[in-house]
């Protein structure tokens, strides 16, 4: 009489135990497992068609920058921390994006940054969905100075993590890419060309923080936009970013007629008196002097270069490029990302050469104005001739 009820309850306590012992190695198992990825799910067809180079408008360097045609007209692309918005995958205008200075790690182009931190995301989606689908292997990236292919070469033991950070290597590749095809003529918008922004102060760095960013967004348990924007907000305030609008134009100002002149105009390619082609395995931020924090820099290591061999970044060169310069005569026009330094030095003895013409040309009016005052002081011109070359001495 008693026996049925006693078992009844030794079975449902035994069932119960099984059911918590369950739940609880269920909580501990999914804790020891890394964080799940949450970058913005892309369907295969979305896959198939990238995002644009440029998401976002580029924000020129400098501050109250005239536009050649447009008179009266000054351009300064500057925000806040307070005015920024949050984060949206392939762009929003309530980002507000701009420059921004911080006293850890120099101006950031926050429209770079998020472009570079997207660009991450979607290419970790193309790479985790290229296991399934084969046909996602090869992608075509559209045509910046040339038409641009991907072709992925996964190993079978490639985990999330691997493709996390294979992402952000392609993903710093393409940025690499534009200042690069940029320099040699590539525009955005046809007929306005887009040199006198290749590799300004900022770009490199603003690029691969955003990688970084991008990286860390996508290990994380939140929603991409929503990891996006905290880890944004967070990194700003870790590089001190000065907090007004105001104080990043000040910044701006101080590196007039050093890093830029404000005295050429939109889109001369004079307009940058100095340009970061910085070819180490990290990036060091440019600071503006007297604008440093008492905490070290803010310095950010390049993704690893072995990651090269797990893809090839395939780009049909245009007529703009000095092919038969740098390459055989004999070239096919094709390069890949493992060729873009010697586009850098090419760049670098560009750069070194310009300025190598301007001190002797500024020596010869030197020796030459030296000349003409040896002359006054000889006495050996005429009045009229002395009136001349004291006006142009005080030129």
């Amino acid at each position: 009489m008693y026996f049925y009820p006693q078992m009844s309850r030794l079975l449902k306590n035994l069932i119960y135990q099984n059911i918590f012992r369950t739940f609880i190695a269920g909580v501990l198992m999914v804790s020891f497992l890394p964080a799940i990825a949450k970058a913005p799910y892309l369907s295969n067809k979305e896959l198939s068609v990238p995002p644009p180079r440029i998401i976002r408008t580029c924000c020129a360097f400098g501050a109250s920058m005239g536009i050649a045609g447009v008179p009266f007209i000054k351009k300064t692309d500057i925000t806040s921390v307070g005015e920024m918005g949050a984060h949206h995958y392939l762009g929003n205008k309530d980002e507000n994006n701009g420059n921004i200075y911080t006293k850890r790690g120099g101006f950031l182009d926050l429209g770079h940054l998020r472009d570079c931190a997207d660009w991450t995301a979607y290419l970790y989606q193309l790479i985790i969905a290229s296991k399934e689908n084969k046909e996602l292997e090869i992608t075509h990236l559209g045509n910046e100075g040339g038409a641009k292919t991907l072709e992925l070469l996964i190993p079978l033991e490639f985990d999330d993590l691997d493709a996390c950070e294979l992402a952000g290597k392609i993903a710093y590749d393409l940025s690499l890419w534009h200042e690069i095809a940029t320099w040699f003529g590539a525009s955005y918008v046809p007929l306005v060309p887009e040199r006198f922004s290749s590799f300004s102060p900022e770009d490199l760095f603003s690029n691969l923080l955003g990688v970084h960013l991008g990286m860390r967004a996508i290990q994380s348990d939140l929603d991409y936009n929503e990891a996006m924007t905290v880890l944004l907000s967070e990194m700003l305030n870790n590089l001190e970013a000065v907090s007004t609008q105001k104080e990043t134009y000040d910044a701006m100002v101080k590196v007039d007629h050093i890093w830029y002149t404000s005295e050429k105009r939109l889109p001369n390619k004079k307009l940058l008196l100095k340009r970061y082609l910085d070819t180490d395995s990290h990036l060091t931020p440019w600071l503006v002097p007297n604008e440093e924090s008492i905490l070290p820099l803010y310095i950010l290591n390049k993704p690893d270069a072995h990651l090269s061999n797990l893809y090839k970044l395939t780009i049909k060169l245009n007529f703009r490029f000095p092919v038969k310069t740098m390459f055989s005569k004999d070239s096919d026009r094709v390069i890949t990302q493992n060729d873009f330094d010697l586009f850098t030095q090419h760049i670098q003895n560009e750069l070194k050469e310009v300025k190598m013409n301007k001190e002797l040309q500024t020596n010869r009016i030197v020796k030459r104005e030296e000349k003409r005052e040896k002359k006054l002081q000889n006495g050996t011109v005429s009045k009229k001739q002395k009136q001349i070359l004291l006006q142009r001495i005080a030129d």
